[in-house]
């Protein structure tokens, strides 16, 4: 499942608690995500789901929903 293995990557990535990991959660605000974090992030993600995010998308990736819905609109 998309959700599971996003929430996991950002858990690791963030150093937060997997229960903190919603879809409501905001990267930055509430899970305490940098400019750097999100770039790593992203690559993490690329790799995983072997697939290439936009430069264009990542300003509009505010949420874990946020990130989860694009990539699943990219892997349908």
């Amino acid at each position: 499942m998309v959700f599971e293995s996003v929430s996991n990557l950002i858990a690791k990535q963030l150093k937060v608690a997997p229960e903190k990991v919603t879809r409501d959660a905001r990267l930055v605000e509430d899970l305490g995500a940098d400019s750097a974090n999100v770039m790593v992030l992203i690559m993490d993600l690329e790799d995983q789901f072997n697939m290439q995010v936009e430069d264009s998308a990542i300003t509009t990736l505010k949420t874990v929903g946020d990130v989860v819905d694009y990539i699943k609109t990219r892997q349908e």
